[in-house]
């Protein structure tokens, strides 16, 4: 008889299991962010596509906060309307040539528009001169 009732218990769960297991990717099919304002999640990656060597920072601008350079970051992301490839490159900067692969992404939304962004660099010198503060991640 207990295997009569494992065998109903099973055949009742299996349907509701299949049921909420295909509600699930619906429940996190629209991305919630919740942040007001202007806000961007940054991150670095030092070392070819297979490194696990990220860092990676949420930063708000509406106040400012949330990355060691807040406040400079938003105001470079301001002049540039939030386009990071419009940074000015910083002039003056001598970087070595020495290749040391780093990759700065950036996603998020600015003046009420999605920003993607995902560059490699030669080295984080390099980095930080076409970038300015922003993907500057040091404390």
């Amino acid at each position: 008889m207990t295997t009569t009732l494992r065998a109903i218990r099973a055949a009742l769960l299996l349907p509701l299991a299949l049921l909420l297991a295909g509600a699930a990717p619906a429940a996190h099919a629209t991305p919630r962010h919740g942040f007001p304002g202007n806000w961007l999640n940054l991150a670095v990656t030092r070392g070819d596509a297979r490194s696990s060597d990220t860092r990676g920072v949420l930063l708000l601008c509406d106040p400012p906060q949330g990355h060691a350079h807040a406040a400079r970051a938003c105001r470079q992301l301001a002049a540039a309307g939030g386009d990071i490839g419009r940074i000015p490159r910083r002039t003056g900067v001598m970087c070595p040539m020495l290749y040391a692969p780093v990759t700065a992404s950036a996603h998020g939304r600015w003046n009420g528009h999605r920003v993607e962004f995902r560059r490699t660099f030669s080295n984080s010198c390099a980095m930080k001169a076409q970038t300015g503060e922003v993907f500057d991640l040091s404390s």
